[in-house]
């Protein structure tokens, strides 16, 4: 996301060669990442640069993947944070079956991702670090959770898979762009409070590893909603 170096988009293309990638995708970049600097960072990653695919904005990029996971470098942790270390996000991704696309997200180099942009990602991934300075270069991180999700299983794995039918990040924000129109018309939501309750019903839907069979469900009780508001007596 908004990558500013390009030493850093080179090293990460070479990252993405060391653990066989498939794609990277850049989002509104704020440097010339075909420099000369970032390509003598990549080495034989530099195929990576040549072929990314750039976007406008993050829903663009993500929204034809089945799972999304978000880095987060953040120290402070409130009670309504839910942040998981790189194991525990690579034992659960073992768990499942028929995975398609699982793209991973990073933030700016400055200040990582918004508090909306980590509620696009079904789950936030935090590198345990000092206390005392707890920011990792970019790079640095990318290597971390590449690494993590690379590895090859050794042992305790399940025996039984789990069938993958989360729903997707394009499925939940779209479904809640309907919720949130919906509760304004009704009144619950005001303009100064609304941002705050959304983002606290999107967590609880993360949370609760809601199916896209689940979420059809809630879609369609905010259609027939939606209905009888156009369709009641006034």
């Amino acid at each position: 996301m908004e990558p500013n170096g390009p030493l850093n988009v080179g090293s990460i293309a070479r990252l993405c060669a060391n653990f066989e990638v498939d794609e990277l995708r850049i989002i509104s970049p704020q440097c010339d990442i075909y420099s000369l600097e970032a390509k003598k960072m990549a080495l034989k990653g530099q195929r990576y640069i040549d072929k990314c695919e750039i976007f406008n904005n993050l829903e663009q990029a993500i929204f034809d993947c089945d799972l999304v996971l978000a880095s987060c470098g953040r120290a402070e942790k409130s009670k309504d944070s839910f942040f998981e270390s790189p194991e525990d996000i690579h034992k659960w991704i073992l768990s499942l079956q028929q995975i398609k696309n699982l793209a991973i997200l990073f933030g700016r180099e400055d200040r990582g991702l918004t508090n909306e942009e980590l509620l696009m990602a079904h789950r936030i991934v935090n590198i345990p670090s000092s206390e005392n300075y707890p920011s990792l270069n970019l790079s640095h991180a990318v290597s971390i959770i590449l690494y993590e999700l690379y590895k090859s299983p050794k042992r305790d794995l399940p025996k039984d898979l789990k069938v993958f039918d989360l729903a997707s990040s394009k499925q939940i924000n779209e479904s809640f762009l309907e919720i949130e129109e919906m509760l304004f018309r009704v009144g619950y939501l005001l303009k100064h409070t609304s941002r705050a309750k959304i983002s606290k019903f999107k967590k609880y839907i993360l949370r609760a590893n809601t199916s896209i069979h689940e979420m059809n469900i809630l879609r369609g009780i905010i259609h027939q909603i939606n209905w009888f508001l156009n369709n009641s007596k006034k």
